[in-house]
């Protein structure tokens, strides 16, 4: 697993955590932060997935 994936994934749990303790209190920010941070974890994924297809996609050309 990349740096960058264990990043994201990170980041995912914490705004899962964030989203939470916002509902639980009503603090409509700190919930709406943790959805951003969860998006963001979902956009880096997303990145990482790209780059994995093209390098797979290089090395099944080159041999």
């Amino acid at each position: 697993m990349s740096e960058n994936r264990i990043e994201a994934t990170a980041k995912n749990i914490v705004g899962k955590v964030q989203e939470a303790v916002g509902e639980l209190t009503g603090d409509e920010k700190t919930k709406v932060e943790g959805q951003l941070k969860q998006v963001e974890a979902s956009a880096q994924h997303a990145k990482e997935d790209v780059k994995e297809t093209i390098k797979d996609a290089v090395d099944n050309i080159l041999g």
